[in-house]
């Protein structure tokens, strides 16, 4: 983004916008559980009713329903933080065309495409905040921006080596030559689809609650599998692992107030009206107090991963820009994250400042090469929300999937039996795995997606 169009759009004292004629208020997002849990049972707080405070059911897809690549799912609902379950889940097939078809989307994607060109398959969680809307509408809708980023691309996707110009004339004699020195792969061309996807998707979402009035934001963890690669694209605290019987390989990272100090730090330097004179952007290892005037205290800056001291003034006893600990720690004393889709009415409480200017939709994105993995039966990849990462770590999440597969191979539904698991492991029943009979009360998500047989045909023409 630009300098201009970020004082523009997020500083005091730009220039206003020229008006919008309004349009009719929209109807709001009405609550739902993913397309494919129908069929799988429902009860008062699991299905599209508000819930009952004490029923936490876990729910899995109905056996016979079966899932792409024959993934497993299932989902728990928090423990009384909300009325409704604010994660959403999305899977299904890519379909993509050589052109686009134009204004008419298919309403049940996940049928196969005619015409298509390339296809690939595609599981999605969202975790939402201040409400479900932000997770429905990224359900509802990332998948047809992902689509169209890619089929704005696919040409380049299956050339040998991108080329310089989509159209396929070469201007400049030398222009493969520049593609190459730049390293410039077909995979390229998806992580930047991806990130288009997810930067497109935010704006809908942003128009969408604003005509509707509902608020709110959610985390956005994707995977794809597209020509014999599975992308990992993560914006939020989600977190998704490869499992392998030697292996334990993250395929992500959080982001969140703590892993991006230094990037929400130097925004707020760049452009201190951001914080409104209410907050400071300095770092110190605890909230400063009166009596710490005048003397000299451990502190960092943008600039800084290590730390250094200095004599605390007056502006340095405001709010901390980025306050607490581990789990605890929050952007602006309101967000747990410092990614994903949505927030854009968000604000802190009793005042009129802004934390979108301060969030990013851009995801990181993974790269895990599968076919050049010789890969065995009980290789998957374990995508789930932070509830379940709030309790168990990588490897206690590996030792449950290696200690449950290798006994189950005939079990065709064994891999969302396992995502149960993982989800009853959370819940305090005394099994070794967790510390002191940790619980996790807030929505958990969770799939798993097996990687032999299904990822040796992942690449299609």
């Amino acid at each position: 983004m630009s300098a201009g169009w970020f004082r523009r759009r997020f500083l005091p004292g730009g220039p206003l916008p020229a008006p919008r004629p309004p349009r009719p208020r929209s109807s709001p997002v009405p609550y739902r559980r993913p397309r494919f849990l129908r069929g799988s049972g429902s009860g008062p707080g699991t299905a599209d009713a508000p819930r009952r405070p004490d029923v936490r059911p876990v729910r899995s897809p109905a056996r016979g329903r079966a899932l792409p690549w024959n993934a497993g799912y299932a989902e728990i609902i928090n423990a009384e933080k909300s009325e409704f379950n604010e994660d959403q889940a999305a899977c299904g097939q890519l379909c993509i065309r050589r052109c686009e078809f134009g204004a008419e989307e298919d309403q049940e994607w996940l049928t196969s495409c005619p015409e298509e060109f390339l296809t690939g398959h595609y599981w999605a969680l969202f975790d939402g905040h201040g409400g479900p809307a932000a997770a429905i509408l990224a359900a509802n809708t990332l998948h047809s921006c992902l689509r169209r980023q890619l089929e704005a691309v696919v040409e380049g996707m299956v050339a040998t080596q991108p080329p310089m110009h989509l159209s396929g004339h070469s201007i400049c004699p030398s222009d493969p030559q520049f593609v190459e020195e730049k390293g410039i792969r077909a995979e390229d061309l998806v992580i930047g689809a991806l990130e288009s996807a997810f930067q497109e998707c935010d704006e809908v979402i942003g128009r969408e609650l604003e005509a509707s009035g509902q608020v709110g934001g959610c985390t956005a963890l994707v995977a794809v599998s597209l020509q014999g690669k599975l992308y990992v694209a993560n914006a939020g605290d989600s977190r998704a692992i490869l499992v392998r019987k030697d292996e334990v390989r993250p395929l992500s990272s959080e982001f969140t107030p703590e892993t991006e100090r230094q990037r929400i730090q130097q925004l707020a330097f760049v452009y201190p009206e951001l914080l409104a004179g209410e907050f400071t952007r300095l770092e110190f290892p605890r909230r400063l107090k009166g009596d710490d005037l005048g003397q000299k205290v451990l502190f960092r800056d943008y600039h800084m991963r290590g730390w250094s001291y200095k004599c605390v003034e007056k502006s340095d006893l405001k709010y901390p820009l980025i306050h607490g600990q581990g789990r605890q720690a929050r952007l602006l004393g309101t967000l747990a994250v410092s990614r994903g889709l949505g927030d854009h009415q968000l604000r802190v409480l009793d005042t009129n400042i802004q934390l979108k200017p301060f969030l990013l939709s851009v995801p990181q994105v993974t790269v895990l090469d599968v076919d050049q993995l010789e890969l065995q039966e009980e290789d998957v990849v374990v995508m789930a929300t932070d509830g379940l990462w709030d309790v168990l770590s990588n490897e206690q999440v590996a030792r449950l999937v290696r200690s449950f597969l290798p006994g189950n191979r005939e079990d065709p539904h064994r891999f969302s039996e396992l995502a149960q698991m993982l989800i009853h492991s959370t819940q305090g029943k005394d099994d070794g795995l967790t510390e002191e009979g940790q619980v996790s009360y807030d929505d958990i998500s969770v799939f798993v997606i097996p990687l032999h047989s299904q990822g040796q045909r992942s690449s299609g023409h």
